[in-house]
């Protein structure tokens, strides 16, 4: 065992015996047993391409509706637009150079359709996969559709609602109190937006009371990013854009987007893990933990795609203990593990192969 192996099994053997270590390294090791990273990248892909058509949406309905009234529409506009991190100021800064037209509001609908429907998609799917819930109990198509209507009508509120605790921050009488209610209520906001979003995208055999860890924490990370974001605009963006234009802005976004998938996806593992209690895991494999063999087999039997399929996950190394994890019957403790595991084998093989019959049997019978 050579120096950098003995000092990473020294972290790992301290991990394992500190449940706060533990468990932070439980939801980081999930996170990379998903591929939530994957699954991050396509949720933000879709958001990109859902929100542009929602801001031109949101300006084009307003052009309807206070076509008469440009001072009115003005302060609403930029009221509403400020609220979207990294190209709020942006856009409502450049917002006299759109017009209301039917060529928009078309436009914008199916874009927003097309964005919206990808994103929703590719939520339930990330907390499936995060959840591992086997195919076959994944809801289907329809369903699906719904969900993600449900979804946009919730951030669709809470945008709303978000909006106007802002305003009430900003009309309100000047006093030291008004700030910090204005804040909580603003924090109180995110984590009923965040806990419904979950409620939603998350299939329905898990319980409501299994979200609220993470939908917690994503209401606090949720507020710390739009600081982070207004931040990054006034202090780094607004010299960059100088220099790139549009692309440092876009980049931004880009990179807001993902951070904030990512985060949101964190939260939903460490709900699994909180409440399968999926830690200590180990860092250097042998030995697995408990820990280990249970996502090991979560992870395989969340591929069964059919009500008469069954996954069946066997550990060899059990074998050898005489007590194995394993939903198949386990062969007797004597016989080798490597040896039952090529007598099994052998015998999946022999029960596959075709007989055929001898040279002077009669085959007409």
């Amino acid at each position: 065992m050579n120096l950098v192996e003995r000092a990473v099994r020294r972290v790992d053997t301290y991990q394992q015996q500190h449940a706060a270590a533990g468990f932070v390294f439980g939801v980081m090791k999930k996170f990379g047993d998903d591929r939530a990273g994957s699954l991050a990248a396509l949720i933000t892909y879709y958001a990109f391409l859902a929100l542009f058509p929602l801001l031109l949406l949101v300006v084009t309905i307003l052009g309807f509706a206070l076509e008469h009234s440009p001072e009115l529409r003005h302060r609403i506009v930029h009221s509403a637009l400020v609220d979207f991190p990294i190209i709020g100021n942006q856009l409502a800064r450049n917002v006299h150079s759109l017009r209301a037209s039917g060529l928009g509001l078309v436009i914008s609908l199916l874009g927003l359709a097309w964005g919206s429907l990808g994103f929703t998609q590719a939520g339930q799917h990330a907390m499936a996969q995060v959840w591992n819930v086997p195919g076959v109990h994944r809801p289907g198509f329809f369903p699906r559709l719904a969900r993600g209507a449900s979804v946009i009508a919730v951030l669709g509120l809470g945008s709303i609602a978000t909006t106007a605790l802002s305003g009430v921050g900003v009309f309100a009488v000047a006093g030291a109190f008004v700030p910090v209610v204005t804040l909580v209520a603003s924090f109180a906001c995110d984590v009923l937006i965040s806990l419904a979003a979950f409620r939603l995208l998350t299939p329905r055999r898990i319980q409501m009371r299994q979200l609220v860890p993470g939908a917690v924490l994503l209401g606090v990370a949720w507020s710390v990013l739009l600081l982070g974001g207004g931040y990054l605009v006034s202090q780094r963006l607004r010299q960059a854009s100088e220099v790139y234009g549009l692309f440092a802005i876009v980049l931004g976004l880009l990179f807001w987007l993902y951070l904030a998938a990512q985060v949101s996806l964190y939260a939903a593992e460490l709900n699994v893990v909180l409440t399968r209690r999926l830690y200590p895991r180990s860092i250097v494999q042998p030995p697995l933990t408990d820990a280990d063999r249970r996502v090991l087999r979560e992870l395989a039997q969340q591929e069964e795609r059919r009500p008469e399929q069954r996954v069946h996950v066997t550990f060899v190394d059990d074998f050898a203990d005489g007590a194995p994890e394993t939903d198949a019957a386990p062969p007797p403790s004597s016989t080798p593990a490597r040896e039952v595991h090529d007598e099994r084998l052998r015998h999946d093989r022999a029960r596959a192969r075709p007989t055929r019959p001898s040279a002077g049997s009669n085959v007409h019978g």
